[in-house]
């Protein structure tokens, strides 16, 4: 009976590749476009920083908080229902009230509960792919592949839509995913005897903050997050402002996602079958950054872009896997969940949320300028990933 508690469902694959399309549909239209919805309900550029940024920043706390309580459940896809839940109640309130403090609240419940859904959702998809056989990349492939649809259909939406529409899609999608997660995702145990204590729990989160490993592969990826800060908060105003209609900045993005889907189908089985190490996957994801964003500040013309976008492939694919990879080697089983939360709040949640707080002054100072900071992060990463490496490979010869 245990043994087949364990075994991982028949059509794995599809339920979780399902599950990433739901999960990513909703962060294709939240990162490109609340922006614009916030600009239209009157919110100024630095009014929008501060209520991306708060829960971004937030999560120092709220991030371990939820990994914690996520590891009290018997079912790894528990948690991820609720925390849907709760997204689509916040971000289905932000349609509905008015004022910078009431679209705060709102906002910040809604994007604190999604924030939480990825890391619990790839300790889910990877455990079970382990088991399974199967590349954890490819069910995660179809969740770009969802950002993708989600980006230019939103798009093409806002050519006949008001912006209202955004909040509908994150809120009703949101709601989705909770439902899904609920009767669709595999039953994957959070362990082998039941959930652990909560002071067992809170202990693993001190002991991971004390490793060395652990603490590297964190900050080695969390400048390379936060160097797309500026481009998630404005690009789609700054290219609005450049003439650029809601279709063509959709189809911008989804190019972007559709280049890294794939490096994550076709470069990254290659990367691994050569043995290719992760540091230096995350040193060329900080040289591809520095190129990126130093080229975005000189407002280029739309035949720049598409090259430019192609580069996500490696300033945030190759970066994404690499950190998972990483986190995933310096951790053990028991603490999969803590640590891949806890490195997403401290690399996707508060650098970047800093980096998000910034880019609202930067935005409403220099415009398109403001990406020249995202060059000094991007750059910062890559050479943070070149000197961890050496010290690395120092200590395992």
């Amino acid at each position: 009976m245990a043994e087949s508690a364990v075994r991982p469902p028949r059509h794995a694959v599809a339920r979780l590749s399902a599950h990433y399309v739901l999960l990513f549909g909703v962060t294709g239209v939240s990162l490109p476009y609340a922006a614009l919805w916030m600009r239209d309900r009157g919110l100024s550029g630095a009014e929008i920083g501060v209520i991306l940024a708060v829960p971004m920043l937030a999560r120092l706390i709220t991030g371990p908080l939820l990994a914690v309580w996520a590891d009290g459940f018997r079912r790894r896809r528990s948690p991820i229902a609720i925390l849907g839940l709760t997204a689509a109640l916040g971000y289905g309130g932000a349609i509905w009230v008015e004022g910078f403090g009431l679209w705060m609240a709102c906002w910040f419940v809604g994007a604190t509960a999604a924030a939480a859904l990825i890391p619990l959702s790839d300790v889910l998809a990877l455990r079970v792919a382990r088991r399974g056989g199967f590349a954890f990349a490819l069910p995660r492939g179809f969740g770009s592949a969802a950002f993708v649809a989600a980006n230019v259909g939103m798009g093409v939406l806002l050519v006949q839509l008001p912006e209202v529409a955004i909040g509908v899609w994150i809120a009703v999608g949101s709601a989705l995913t909770a439902l899904f997660a609920a009767l669709g995702l595999p039953g994957e145990p959070v362990g082998e005897a039941g959930p652990t204590r909560a002071r067992d729990r809170f202990r693993g989160l001190g002991a991971l903050l004390g490793s060395p490993a652990f603490v590297a592969a964190v900050l080695a990826t969390s400048a390379l997050h936060a160097s797309h800060a500026f481009y998630y908060a404005f690009s789609a105003v700054i290219w609005t402002a450049q003439g650029l209609s809601a279709g063509t900045i959709g189809a911008l993005w989804g190019f972007s996602v559709v280049a890294e889907i794939g490096f994550m189908w076709l470069v990254e089985p290659w990367r691994r079958r050569l043995r290719i190490d992760p540091w230096t996957l995350v040193a060329l994801a900080g040289l591809a950054g520095v190129v990126r964003w130093a080229v975005m500040a000189t407002s280029p013309d739309l035949v720049w872009l598409v090259p430019l976008q192609a580069l996500h492939a490696l300033s945030f694919a190759a970066a994404y896997l690499a950190g998972l990879e990483l986190i995933d080697r310096s951790s053990p089983p028991e603490a999969h969940t803590a640590a891949q939360t806890l490195s997403s709040a401290l690399s996707s949640g508060v650098v970047i949320g800093l980096a998000t707080l910034v880019s609202g002054p930067l935005y409403d100072a220099h415009g398109a300028a403001g990406y020249l900071a995202m060059t000094v992060l991007a750059a910062a990463g890559g050479v943070l990933a070149l000197v961890m490496r050496r010290q690395v490979s120092w200590r395992e010869t």
